[in-house]
């Protein structure tokens, strides 16, 4: 994925880009851990699979910031595409009605860091207690999922002011043959159930 993506690196770094993939894997299982106490775990797990044959030691705040700067969000996205997908089987408990794959539409919204780019590009929500909105930006997320397994198969991302109706009309291409899409009441209505429907997939509303 880092070579697909361009991010071919001319010299050895500390942090090479196949590192950083691994890292940002890390941080979203190490969600409460500090930046450099996820590196930690990571170089600790990255020693141990060459043999300990290289000592890995952990960067600065700072080389872990410009390295997650350089690797950029491309590789990321084609990961996640090579790899998001159904996965349950024929005996997954409430994965299947009728034979069809049930899969779901829902929306939420997450926090991103405070900081002004991120304030222009998501903007922040409403607040009665702050001045200026909420205490941190925050970017819409409609997901597909798999009902069985929770697993997100495609997502769509937009600023905090995005309709989760638009961002839902992205994801319907990800709907198959053969599954039935159980969405949100705030996303489904009759024009979404009949363009979904078009495509030779189901949509149900609830």
């Amino acid at each position: 994925m880092v070579a697909q993506a361009g991010r071919r690196e001319r010299r050895q770094r500390l942090l090479p880009a196949r590192v950083v993939v691994y890292y940002v894997l890390a941080m979203a299982l190490f969600s409460d851990a500090s930046y450099e106490e996820v590196m930690r775990q990571l170089v600790e797990g990255l020693a141990w699979e060459s043999g300990w044959q290289r000592r890995w030691e952990v960067p600065s705040k700072v080389a872990i910031f410009l390295a997650r700067q350089r690797l950029g969000a491309e590789p990321l996205e084609l990961l996640f595409g090579a790899v998001a997908s159904p996965l349950a089987g024929a005996a997954t408990r409430g994965a299947f009605y009728r034979g069809l794959r049930l899969m779901s539409l829902d929306g939420t919204c997450l926090d991103v860091a405070d900081t002004p780019e991120n304030e222009a590009a998501f903007g922040r929500p409403g607040s009665s207690r702050r001045a200026g909105g909420g205490a941190f930006p925050q970017l819409r997320l409609v997901a597909l999922a798999e009902s069985g397994t929770h697993a997100i198969c495609d997502a769509a991302l937009g600023p905090y002011a995005s309709s989760e109706k638009e961002l839902a009309d992205q994801l319907l291409g990800g709907l198959t043959e053969g599954m039935l899409c159980l969405a949100d009441r705030g996303i489904y209505s009759f024009e979404r159930f009949q363009r979904a429907r078009q495509t030779g997939r189901s949509c149900s509303g609830g």
